[in-house]
């Protein structure tokens, strides 16, 4: 008796084999490979004495390719039918055992076509889902073959116009469903490349540069940096209603800020009073005035939070508008915060202040980086009778001088409250980009000595009034936002008043860059409700100042971590354009050091076996910078003549402390225009502002700077 074979199913796969044995409800089966198995009555579709099971499916296979799916679906009954009687109409005669596992395979490799309803019987999709369906694979097809097209030409260095239009976006908010990330995938694939790589080397970003700012745009301005036309006209509003009352100020207020400075918001003053004391002034611009909570320029700052600065550019956190209305330009009158200072005969110490809301003619406008070889420390010392007076014909000359020993006697007090003196080796950068006539840019980097005077004086009279301000606020139970700093542990932000250890004082609220940090407008709103007497717009436990705080921290973190990144490659492009790769270098610690003349920090792993000491200069070779990952190899030449402390300023604190990816130079200690190449002072509020870049080592130690 001739074999029996059998077609079956199992696992969701078509099988055929010889039947051993028939115990009714199952089957014991050999396939071809001599594999044994046992199979349900119910899941056999075909019995057939020929051809061999292996045949079976190998000429069934190839027939069903020849099956028109179109014809079977025009063919098959409307309602559910068996595979086998749609059979036996499809060939017009009992089909083979070949004939019908073909229709069958192609029955059930077609589910746009027929839907599965049991074993071996399907029900034909209606018309319109059948055509929706047709349409919709067609539509794969065309994306697949897309797909395949844009890869092979980002592997080949070409950019297709829509991966070039998301080519930001891919990077850091990709729709792994679509088909521009998908080519992208691919083309990773092609050219064994990261994304960022493929896009940059296929042209979908100009430059390095504009990748790294492009992240970083569709990332945190996905809308764009623009405000659109703010109406001027409820600003101009409030401001004449609420500005032509306040009392004009009697002093002669002046701001020391970089040339470049577009937002100057503090201004410093000295009076002497009927009884020869000296008054000191510290003047903030007040858009608390005119800008209300939750008005339309109110919700624009609070998006941004912070003017987002980098080497060459900035991202203002207001438009244009304001910043006009409100800057402390020479020659207006403007409304100001001010906090006045008298002094103690010495005029070194605070003997008493008190604040109020006024307006002020803004006298100068003085900028340091051209008067920073002028206005010495010897310059301010007080004239010795019958020697010449560096500072005669200086108008500001006698005000600086006040405020030069009120700084001095400042400085003393946070060293004592502090318990330890304020380092002040060190060296600050700036950076200043420039364009040719023919728009090629080059980089300049600027040292700055952090202990120079004027940055000096503006840092110590904006760390005397962000204390005084919150010590005021804490006075009047009023709450605000403080940084705050135990011995030994973190800067945090908090709404009360606690001791900053890093800065030695009592209390230190940010208060003296409204026009450039959204937490300085909100105190500065307390702060004149204070002054008039009125409620303050935020109250005690209020959670919108804890939203405040929680959206500052994450948006001032991720512009800090881009300008760490902007002045990264700015050093690199620095590199690149010396005339030699061999430059000298200073000893951080362990195997970090930083160039000489630029704040380009490298770690080379080769120096903790030399056990050179911080500070020491040695000569290293650079090589293979790359913009993109933004690094730099170094090796070791040779050790550099020795400098006296008096000509090398050294950073000996490490900047990739708590600072994860690229690292960057240190920015506790730093200002934030100083790295944007426009204003080295703007921000600072002194030390310990860690504006806009956070410290990487979370401590607000109080540099020279400005606010």
């Amino acid at each position: 008796m001739a074999s029996t074979h059998v077609l079956f199913e199992e696992d969701g796969a078509f099988k055929a084999g010889t039947v051993l044995s028939d115990a009714g409800a199952s089957l014991q089966v050999e396939a071809a490979s001599g594999k044994r198995t046992k199979v349900k009555t119910s899941m056999v579709f075909l019995r057939f004495p020929s051809p061999s099971p292996l045949e079976l499916l190998e000429q069934a296979h190839r027939a069903a390719e020849g099956i028109d799916l179109d014809f079977l679906w025009e063919c098959a009954p409307q309602d559910e039918f068996d595979f086998a009687a749609l059979a036996d109409d499809y060939y017009g005669h009992a089909p083979s055992p070949v004939e019908a596992a073909s229709l069958l395979f192609r029955l059930h490799a077609s589910p746009v076509y027929f839907y599965r309803k049991g074993r071996g019987r399907y029900r034909p999709a209606p018309p319109e889902t059948l055509r929706a369906a047709l349409a919709a694979l067609e539509r794969k097809k065309e994306q697949a073959a897309r797909i395949e097209v844009w890869a092979q030409a980002l592997a080949d260095g070409e950019s297709p116009e829509p991966i070039r239009r998301e080519a930001a976006r891919l990077l850091v908010r990709p729709d792994k469903n679509a088909a521009e990330w998908k080519a992208l995938d691919r083309a990773c694939a092609l050219t064994h490349s990261p994304p960022a790589r493929v896009l940059l080397s296929a042209g979908a970003f100009a430059d390095a540069r504009a990748l790294h700012m492009g992240c970083f745009l569709a990332e945190q301005f996905p809308q764009g940096t623009g405000f659109g036309n703010p109406d001027p006209t409820p600003l101009d509003e409030a401001l004449a209603e609420r500005v032509a009352g306040l009392p004009m100020c009697e002093a002669e207020p002046f701001s020391i800020d970089d040339s470049t400075t577009t937002e100057i918001d503090d201004c410093l003053s000295v009076q002497r009073l009927p009884d020869g004391r000296l008054r000191v002034g510290v003047h903030i611009a007040a858009p608390g005035i005119g800008i209300a909570p939750g008005d339309a320029l109110d919700q624009l700052a609070r998006e941004r939070m912070s003017t987002v600065y980098m080497p060459g550019d900035k991202i203002t956190m207001l438009p244009d508008l304001p910043i006009e209305r409100f800057s402390l330009e020479a020659g207006r009158v403007l409304p100001a915060l001010s906090l006045y200072a008298d002094l103690d005969e010495t005029g070194r110490r605070v003997s008493s202040t008190h604040t109020r809301v006024e307006r002020i003619r803004v006298a100068a406008n003085l900028r340091h980086d051209r008067l920073d070889d002028l206005i010495s420390e010897e310059a301010l010392a007080d004239p010795v009778p019958g020697t010449p007076d560096p500072l005669a014909d200086f108008p500001q000359a006698g005000a600086l001088r006040v405020l030069w020993r009120l700084t001095l006697g400042l400085s003393d007090e946070r060293d004592r409250m502090r318990g330890k003196p304020e380092g002040r080796n060190r060296v600050d950068f700036s950076f200043y980009v420039e364009r040719d006539p023919q728009g090629v840019e080059s980089v300049r980097i600027v040292q700055r000595r952090r202990d120079a005077p004027l940055d000096r004086i503006v840092a110590e009279l904006m760390i005397l009034a962000n204390s005084a301000w919150g010590g005021l606020l804490a006075d009047h139970r009023v709450p605000g936002i403080y940084r705050a700093q135990a011995p030994g542990a973190r800067v945090r932000m908090t709404t009360h008043a606690q001791p900053h250890q890093g800065l030695g004082v009592a209390q230190y609220g940010w208060a003296t860059s409204p026009l450039r940090r959204y937490v300085d407008l909100v105190n500065q709103r307390q702060l004149i409700a204070v002054a008039g007497g009125t409620p303050p717009p935020y109250q005690g436990n209020d959670a919108d100042l804890y939203a405040v705080i929680q959206s500052f921290d994450a948006r001032y973190a991720a512009y800090a971590e881009f300008q760490q990144r902007m002045e990264r490659y700015w050093c690199l492009r620095w590199v690149e354009q010396q005339p030699s790769r061999r430059l000298e270098a200073v000893v951080v610690r362990d195997e970090l050091v930083r160039m000489a003349r630029a704040p380009l920090y490298v770690r080379m792993p080769e120096l903790p076996a030399m056990q050179l000491a911080p500070g020491r200069r040695i000569v290293v070779d650079l090589s293979e910078t790359d913009l993109l990952e933004l690094s730099v190899a170094a090796r070791f030449v040779e050790f550099a003549p020795e400098v006296s402390e008096e000509t090398e300023l050294v950073e000996l604190e490490d900047p990739m402390d708590g600072v994860d990816e690229v690292p960057g130079p240190p920015e506790a200690e730093r200002v934030p225009e100083a790295a944007a190449g426009t204003d080295p002072t703007e921000g600072a509020e002194g030390a310990g502002d860690d504006s806009p870049a956070t410290d990487p080592t979370a401590t607000d130690t109080a540099p020279p700077g400005a606010g």
